[in-house]
C-alpha cells in the first residue's frame, strides 16, 4: 500500500490522487482509438456510397509519399479483398514538375511483373529511359503467395484470374489513381501495352477504360473480350506472328496449349482487327505503312476521334516480342521490327 503514497498527503487521499492520475492517462490513451473509429465509420460510409472511386481513393491515402528521383519501385494495394502488386519504373530524365506519359505493361499468362520487367527480354526498361515515360508493370492474379504463374481476366481468357471473375479492371483503375498520387502523369497520355494473355488484356480496357486509355498496343494476344462497350474511340495497334503457335494468327489455340480448359478458342487476328476498324469507324481500306524482309505493317485511318488501327506482322518468331530474346529453346522471336520502337512511335502520334 505504501507504494501508492503521495508525498505530503494522507494514504487514503494519496491512493485517491493516484486512482484519479491513472484515469486521465487512460482516457488519454484512449483517444487516439476513438479518433480512429470515427475517422474509419465516415470512410466505410464513403466507400459504401461511392463504391470503386471511394475504394481507389482509400487506395491513394495508403500510398507512399510522392516519386520524385527516377528508379524502380514496388507498390501493393488492397483490391476487391486482394493484395494486389506493381512494380513501376521512373526513366532517368523524369522531372516532378514535367507530366509524363504512362505505359502499363501486362505480363503474358503464367508470367509475372518481374518477368515482364527483365529488360534483356523486352527492353521496355530501356526504352522508358531513353523516351522518358513512366513504366508500370503489374502482376496478375495468382494462387501463390510469390506472385508467380499469374494470369488476367481478358474474358474468355485466361485461367484462374477468368474463371474467379477476377476484377482485373478495378485493380487496373486503383493502380492508376495510386501511381498518378505518387507522381506526375500526363492523364491524356496513358496507354497500355501486354504480352499474350497481358495483349487480351489491354484489349479488355480499350472496351472498359476508354476514358483513361489512349491507345493500347497487343503483342501476340488478340481480342477475347466478352463485351465490349467503349465510350470513345481507342487508337489500336496489333503485332502478331504469322507462324504462332500459341494464340494462331487465324484463330484458335495451337498444340503448345496443352491444357486447352485454361485457354479459350483464340479469336483471329484478322477478325480482332475488322472488329476496332468498325468499333473505331475507321475507313475500310488499309494502307501500308511498311514493308520489308520477314514483316510489314497497315495501317487503318480516317477513324472517329482521329485515332488509328495499325496491323504489323512478322513471318516468323512464333509467340514471342519482336525485337525481344527468350530464355528457352523455343523459336527465337523475329527481329525484322523492333516492338518497342514501333509501339512507342504508335503512342506518340
Amino acid at each position: 500500500m505504501n507504494r501508492f503514497l503521495v508525498p505530503g498527503k494522507s494514504p487514503v487521499k494519496g491512493f485517491m490522487a493516484f486512482r484519479m492520475v491513472c484515469c486521465v492517462l487512460l482516457c488519454l490513451s484512449l483517444l487516439p482509438q476513438v479518433w480512429a473509429s470515427d475517422s474509419d465509420k465516415t470512410l466505410r460510409e464513403r466507400i459504401k456510397e461511392r463504391g470503386a472511386d471511394a475504394q481507389s481513393d482509400a487506395s491513394v491515402r495508403n500510398s507512399s509519399t510522392k516519386i520524385t528521383r527516377p528508379g524502380d519501385y514496388e507498390r501493393s494495394l488492397q483490391h476487391d479483398g486482394i493484395s494486389r502488386r506493381y512494380r513501376i519504373h521512373v526513366p532517368r530524365g523524369y522531372k516532378a514538375t514535367q507530366p509524363a506519359p504512362l505505359v502499363v505493361a501486362f505480363h503474358g499468362g503464367g508470367g509475372d511483373m518481374d518477368y515482364m520487367a527483365q529488360d534483356k527480354y523486352y527492353g521496355l526498361i530501356s526504352k522508358s529511359d531513353v523516351e522518358g515515360f513512366v513504366l508500370v508493370f503489374p502482376n496478375g492474379y495468382s494462387k501463390f503467395r510469390s506472385g508467380k504463374f499469374a494470369t488476367w481476366n481478358a474474358g474468355a481468357c485466361c485461367a484462374n484470374a477468368r474463371d474467379k471473375n477476377i476484377d482485373d479492371v478495378g485493380f487496373v483503375r486503383s493502380m492508376i489513381a495510386q501511381v498518378a498520387a505518387e507522381l506526375n502523369i500526363n492523364r491524356a497520355r496513358i496507354y497500355a501495352t501486354g504480352m499474350s494473355n497481358g495483349g487480351m488484356m489491354s484489349y479488355r480496357l480499350a472496351c472498359e477504360m476508354s476514358d483513361t486509355f489512349a491507345a493500347i498496343a497487343a503483342v501476340a494476344g488478340t481480342d477475347n473480350t466478352l463485351s465490349c462497350a467503349p465510350r470513345k474511340p481507342v487508337a489500336i495497334l496489333h503485332i502478331h506472328a504469322a507462324n504462332d503457335d500459341r494464340v494462331l494468327f487465324n484463330g484458335g489455340a495451337g498444340d503448345k496449349f496443352r491444357d486447352e480448359s485454361k485457354v479459350t478458342d483464340f479469336t483471329s487476328v484478322p477478325a480482332t482487327i475488322a472488329k476496332w476498324v468498325k468499333q473505331n469507324k475507321c475507313a475500310a481500306q488499309s494502307q501500308r505503312l511498311l514493308e520489308k524482309p520477314g514483316a510489314y505493317c497497315e495501317q487503318y485511318s480516317r477513324c472517329a476521334g482521329n485515332v488509328q488501327v495499325q496491323l504489323c506482322v512478322t513471318e516468323t518468331g512464333g509467340h514471342s516480342w519482336p525485337g525481344g530474346s527468350k530464355p528457352r529453346g523455343d523459336e527465337p522471336p523475329s527481329q525484322a521490327i523492333v516492338a518497342n520502337d514501333i509501339i512507342w512511335d504508335f503512342f506518340s502520334r
